[in-house]
């Protein structure tokens, strides 16, 4: 899904492209990488709790002044990459569950006018875990699957994006699972979502934020990032307003519009050739 070339720091390595590179580095080598790269030139920094202002602007100013990045920073962009449609399936010895990946890259950023309906839209399908459309079928309806579900994300500051599901499952279940979650992708695209579903997925959504909110360790990671970004949190709130508003009709419109299963990457991997072997299904 991310089609680079091999020098490109984008890339993504094989497992032994990875296994190699790592018994390649030295200790001169990660010393050197933190003499060219590591300072707070740049740095962007957000605190949560019980503390002074004054005081803990001071520490920080004090801990990091004089820690001066030795290169200046710049940004690589996340490029949106067209991917072929692929169907692969990996054999995978000895393994008792096996993993299913669905997706395609999206051209699309987080403040596209579609973003609050794919959102939401992503949540009914299978970002909602236990009551999503993906979960209530393959899960709990037919049993084929441990655990299901998808996500969709949209870059901030590039045009760029992914909407991707998976299942645990066990590899002679395969045929159903695919079948089924075909069948459910189809059925959201043509029918869409109802009334019911929608005012659900909103409140549930909504509560996922505010629960976010009140943990520290979530809440200071919004915080920073948004400095890095140049937001505040008055855009969380205006999404919150903006996923409130959305009918169903504006979320059917978004999904049919970005999500393609004729795009769709399909990866398998299991122990397809022990299930051939027995002679299941």
């Amino acid at each position: 899904m991310r089609p680079y070339p091999a020098d490109d720091p984008r890339y993504t390595k094989t497992f032994d492209e990875e296994a190699a590179a790592l018994k390649s580095v030295k200790v001169e080598d990660v010393r050197q990488f933190y003499k060219d790269f590591y300072g707070a030139s740049d740095a962007t920094v957000a605190v949560v709790g019980d503390f002074e202002k004054d005081e803990i602007k001071k520490a920080i100013l004090a801990s990091l002044k004089d820690w001066k990045s030795p290169r200046k920073f710049s940004r690589i962009p996340d490029e949106y990459k067209e991917v072929n449609a692929v169907d692969k399936k990996i054999n995978t010895p000895d393994k008792a569950n096996a993993l299913f990946l669905a997706g395609q890259n999206l051209a699309v950023r987080d403040d596209d006018p579609d973003y609050p309906a794919l959102v939401l839209g992503n949540f009914m399908l299978g970002g909602g875990f236990l009551n999503s459309r993906l979960a209530t079928r393959i899960r709990q309806q037919e049993g084929i699957s441990y655990g299901v579900g998808s996500w969709f994300s949209a870059g901030s500051l590039d045009e760029s994006g992914m909407f991707g599901s998976y299942a645990i499952y066990a590899p002679e279940n395969l045929s159903r699972l695919e079948t089924a979650y075909k069948e459910e992708i189809e059925k959201m695209l043509k029918d869409g979502f109802t009334a019911e579903e929608v005012a659900a997925a909103k409140a549930g959504w909504l509560q996922s934020q505010a629960v976010n909110r009140a943990q520290d360790s979530r809440l200071v990671g919004t915080l920073n990032n948004n400095l890095y970004i140049n937001r505040d949190i008055i855009w969380d709130a205006e999404l919150e307003k903006k996923i409130q508003a959305l009918t169903p009709q504006q979320i059917q419109a978004a999904m049919k519009k970005y999500i393609k299963p004729e795009k769709f990457v399909f990866v398998k991997a299991g122990d397809f050739e022990k299930v051939e072997k027995e002679g299941k299904p």
